[in-house]
């Protein structure tokens, strides 16, 4: 059930997650020189970079122009999100707590495609990972708050449809148990 408070909530998990990833972006672009590490951590395991990424998630589309790029790199995710809000808000089927999750990853997209439309350099990317050779890759593309964002609220909303499943499954099974008695 969809109360005043959980809406409330859901936004302002949009507003933190929008202020935290421009915030931290505004501060390197600040203080560092792009493409070159600002600073290291734990030996070389973290580094912050500041590198600008012109397409979407592992430079997807870094290379398109015109109509092409603005369909694929802002309108459509634009679209897709004001359409992820709008049945978040509008389903019975999601919980509070999945409602909340979803406007996490709404926060993240809202973020880098804030940087798409208004820094002409791209979306500023600065965290960077060793990988260890995993995948073939020493380390894992630069990425920032917003891409965390989407990624840490998209497995929460996925573990939490994991959980529902499985109750529903038990309850179920209780049902039909309490059935045949």
């Amino acid at each position: 059930m969809k109360t005043k408070t959980s809406i409330l909530l859901c936004f302002l998990t949009l507003f933190i997650v929008i202020l935290l990833d421009q915030g931290s972006k505004a501060l390197i672009v600040k203080l560092c020189s792009p493409y070159e590490i600002y600073k290291s951590f734990f030996g070389d395991l973290l580094n912050i970079t500041l590198v600008y990424n012109t397409g979407a998630a592992f430079s997807f589309g870094y290379n398109f122009t015109g109509a092409l790029r603005f369909i694929t790199l802002l309108a459509l995710p634009l679209a897709g999100i004001i359409g992820l809000g709008i049945f978040s808000l509008l389903s019975k089927e999601i919980t509070n707590m999945q409602r909340l999750f979803i406007f996490g990853i709404i926060g993240g997209g809202l973020g880098n495609l804030l940087d798409r439309f208004f820094r002409s350099e791209g979306v500023v990317d600065f965290i960077d990972v060793k990988f260890f050779g995993i995948f073939g890759m020493e380390r894992w593309p630069t990425f920032n708050i917003a891409d965390m964002a989407v990624i840490i609220f998209g497995v929460l909303l996925l573990i939490s449809f994991i959980f529902i499943e499985r109750k529903n499954k038990k309850i179920a099974n209780e049902e039909n148990n309490t059935d045949t008695i």
